[in-house]
């Protein structure tokens, strides 16, 4: 049997590309849907939900390779006439499936990979060629619409195949003529069928559908998506201080699953007073106050604002109160972190450059989660790490 098309069957190499399709569709689908509804309340089952992830979105890279690879093969082999040209509404709607088909099974697993790829998080891709993109920047607002378009184009191929599998045993079973058996066993038509023209207007009805899907994808749902991958700081007056935050960001990441998770707050404010001359061996105080609901972390924000970690519907606000000391290299802000109804002794060293009125900061430390009560029930570091490293860096001016 031959391994290329003819006008009245499927050669060998188009019903591989069809089967392996269906086999990797049938087994990423329910992998992803239960993943996504396993807890993760302990190490135990986040282990066993990030596994399943990783597995389903390995599958998700394969359809899409396999996908491409099967449409350019489509493009370079005569399509086998319908059995039934006759039935012209039947045909039409068979042509427009099978267009939306070929879109989903690039969409799909496209968009899923863009959301991978635009957000840190658990679960890697199963390959060694990295967990980026090109093209595609690190942002939560590239990666909250890649995962909405995922949702959306993933119901229409729920449907595409619905329909397929809906007309393939409707040919079998009530018209009882070749059209399965074709893709099954390479059976030929038992006659040449007469030839009709193709139309394009399924492809531009289901490429409609597809750009209807997107915008409803597009459709703000909640808070508006931001613009940028890391929050700043809104510039308020300072209460006490004599410097004012023009610009700065408050990020921290953690090692989850051997994979570094980076995520930031949105809403946080600083009240700055610093001299460069130090007065009792002190250049001044800093307090910073965070909005803790406003974080993000990658594909795992919800899980971080739980009770298990933040705890932001308890402990909406952390607090870190300091004294700005001088150090061997630049200065150091030692004092208090009040976090999650714990109080810990935290030294955050940082550089400083003042040029005039401005003033440029950046500091790194790394904290403990054990010492604020956070993640309990993660009792060592192959599910989440013990160390935060906490990066801060703004510009102020001197009002």
């Amino acid at each position: 049997m031959s391994a290329r098309n003819s006008p009245v069957s499927y050669g060998k190499v188009a019903r591989l590309f069809h089967w392996t399709t269906a086999a990797l569709i049938f087994l990423a689908f329910p992998l992803g849907v239960i993943a996504n509804r396993l807890p993760y309340d302990t190490a135990e089952a986040l282990a066993r939900k990030a596994q399943l992830f990783s597995i389903h979105k390995t599958l998700g890279v394969l359809v899409f390779f396999v996908a491409i690879g099967r449409i350019l093969w489509a493009l370079t082999q005569p399509h086998p006439v319908p059995l039934h040209p006759q039935r012209r509404a039947e045909v039409w709607l068979a042509s427009l499936v099978h267009w939306m088909l070929y879109i989903s099974l690039v969409a799909v697993p496209l968009t899923g990979w863009v959301h991978h790829a635009a957000v840190t998080g658990f679960a890697p891709i199963w390959w060694p060629f990295g967990q980026t993109l090109p093209f595609v920047p690190q942002s939560e607002s590239v990666a909250q619409a890649a995962g909405a378009a995922h949702w959306v184009f993933t119901k229409l191929m729920i449907v595409s195949i619905l329909l397929h599998i809906a007309g393939a045993l409707k040919h079998h079973l009530l018209d009882r003529d070749d059209t399965l058996r074709r893709m099954t066993r390479g059976t030929p038509a038992p006659a040449t069928p007469t030839a009709n023209r193709a139309s394009r207007i399924p492809l531009l009805a289901a490429l409609a559908l597809f750009g209807l899907g997107a915008g409803v994808a597009a459709l703000p749902r909640g808070e508006p998506l931001t613009s940028t991958p890391l929050a700043t700081a809104t510039a308020t007056a300072p209460a006490n201080g004599n410097w004012q935050v023009a610009e700065g960001t408050l990020a921290f990441s953690v090692a989850q699953m051997g994979q570094t998770v980076g995520g930031s707050f949105a809403t946080w404010s600083a009240d700055i007073r610093f001299d460069e001359v130090p007065t009792d061996g002190r250049h001044g105080q800093v307090t910073v106050t965070i909005d803790t609901a406003s974080l993000t972390l990658g594909s795992v924000t919800q899980q971080a604002k739980s009770a298990d970690f933040f705890d932001v519907a308890t402990h909406p606000q952390a607090v870190f109160t300091a004294d700005i000391l001088p150090a061997a290299e630049g200065y150091e802000a030692r004092g208090t972190l009040s976090l999650r109804g714990a109080e810990v002794p935290v030294s955050l060293p940082f550089t400083l450059a003042i040029d005039g009125d401005t003033a440029t900061m950046e500091g790194q430390t790394t904290l403990d989660r054990r010492a604020f009560g956070m993640g309990q029930s993660y009792a060592d570091e192959s599910s989440v790490g013990f160390g935060v490293t906490v990066d801060v860096a703004l510009t102020a001016t001197r009002p």
